[in-house]
């Protein structure tokens, strides 16, 4: 058992994450090979078996199974030692690993990297895109520091800090320029195109129409705001998106733009870390360049007039 390394850790950790040896070689940055040799080191040095391997599948062992989150523990201890060090400067320094949901992204992200990079030159910005569940995740067991995405996670053990609030606008066909905005009962009633289960957007959409998400929905789902938007340029139905989304979606897309005068939707973005994390001072150094770089955003609407009004935290 003493020599087992750290390093042999985290290459079990990610097969047990990917149950695939490509996935995780990938993620670990090393060959196939080389993954493989190191965990039959540590099951001959453990004297057990970790993996059922097969032709199509790997699964852990009843030991394995036993084993990992004992593993997860300790590297999650280890990388609390490297943020300890870390937070004894004044300033964010080293290597900070980012979450950031899709619906944000693409329209912040270049805002907030700029920031960061003029704020806190000696931080090394590593950024990870993905739903809120999985940085959820990704956060419990230290593969990230901090995530950008819609309050509340309502998770006990994370820290929420929100940043700024938007409004969602309603994106429709060019040629329902002049037509009534609907409210809430009247689009539920509209073939509304919604992002595919899993994006928190969705829930988000769904709610400010109540309308169920488990609702049948054959055909009105897209896997982004981009593939939304250009179902709805078709004629294909009616969408809604954030305001940050607007100016990059609808560039060049016959597309109207219309706000709600009343009920109107909208969601909270802020960031979560880790309530234990000893990063929590910068972090929240963070946060203010982050709430700083989303700045004012103007969009058009319907009349021909530009807004820029956001609501703020």
């Amino acid at each position: 058992m003493a020599n087992l390394t750290i390093k042999q850790m985290r290459y079990f950790e990610a097969l047990a994450r990917h149950s695939h040896f490509g996935r995780a070689a990938e993620a670990c940055a090393i060959s196939q090979p080389a993954l493989s040799m190191q965990i039959r080191e540590m099951e001959e040095t453990l004297g057990a078996a970790l993996f059922e391997r097969s032709a199509r599948n790997i699964r852990l062992t009843g030991f394995g199974e036993i084993f990992a989150p004992r593993v997860r523990e300790i590297l999650r201890s280890v990388d609390e030692l490297g943020e300890l060090a870390r937070a004894t400067e004044g300033q964010p320094v080293g290597r900070m690993r980012i979450g950031i949901i899709p619906t944000i992204a693409p329209y912040l992200l270049p805002a907030i990297i700029a920031g960061l990079d003029e704020s806190f030159p000696a931080l090394d910005i590593h950024i990870r895109e993905t739903l809120t569940h999985r940085l959820i995740e990704e956060l419990a067991d230290s593969r990230i520091d901090t995530a950008i995405v819609a309050l509340p996670v309502s998770e006990s053990s994370l820290t929420e800090v929100a940043l700024f609030s938007e409004e969602f606008v309603l994106v429709r066909p060019g040629v329902d320029q002049d037509k009534q905005v609907p409210n809430a009962d009247m689009l539920a009633e509209m073939k509304l195109l919604l992002l595919e289960e899993g994006h928190c957007f969705r829930d988000q959409a769904l709610s400010f129409c109540n309308m169920p998400s488990a609702r049948p929905r054959d055909g009105l789902d897209g896997s982004s705001l981009s593939t939304l938007v250009q179902m709805v340029s078709a004629g294909m139905g009616v969408t809604l998106i954030p305001e940050m989304a607007v100016t990059v979606e609808t560039r060049g897309t016959p597309v109207s733009i219309a706000r709600f005068t009343r009920s109107k939707p909208s969601r909270t973005i802020g960031m979560i870390w880790r309530k234990t994390s000893p990063l929590a001072d910068q972090l929240m150094q963070i946060a203010d360049i982050v709430r700083q770089s989303a700045g004012i955003l103007t969009i058009p609407t319907t009349d021909g007039k530009r807004s820029n009004k956001r609501g703020r935290q």
